[in-house]
């Protein structure tokens, strides 16, 4: 069982908003912290975005920082990231993932549980 499921990823115009959820299955990451990954074709998986186990600190990759929002809902166990003025620099797929230290890493390696991914295609 995949312990996480991401979901609304989808084409959209440059320039327009995308909403990505991360639902936890089978377990809570309540404890957790969690982050947002993409990764294009023929590139390395990068960070995205990240949010602390509580939800009060928050972190983003330059490229996104300003258009970007992570938040997670503890009650419902799972995590957002609302994307705003897209770029055609941001088509990827888009994975999510927790890490049970509880604060924000950059690195891939740090986490622990992975989703499949969803796509995201932003068009010219």
């Amino acid at each position: 069982q995949v312990p996480l499921v991401e979901s609304g990823g989808g084409l959209v115009q440059a320039g327009g908003s995308l909403k990505l959820s991360c639902a936890a299955s089978g377990r809570t990451f309540s404890s957790h912290s969690m982050g947002w990954f993409r990764q294009a074709p023929g590139k390395e998986r990068q960070f995205v975005a990240g949010v602390n186990w509580s939800g009060g600190s928050t972190d983003y990759a330059e490229s996104v920082k300003g258009r970007f929002t992570i938040s997670r809902d503890t009650v419902k166990n799972t995590v957002y990231l609302q994307m705003n003025n897209l770029k055609v620099e941001d088509t990827a797929a888009y994975y999510c993932a927790a890490n049970r230290k509880g604060w924000i890493r950059r690195e891939e390696g740090e986490y622990d549980y992975w989703g499949q991914g969803t796509q995201v295609t932003v068009s010219s």
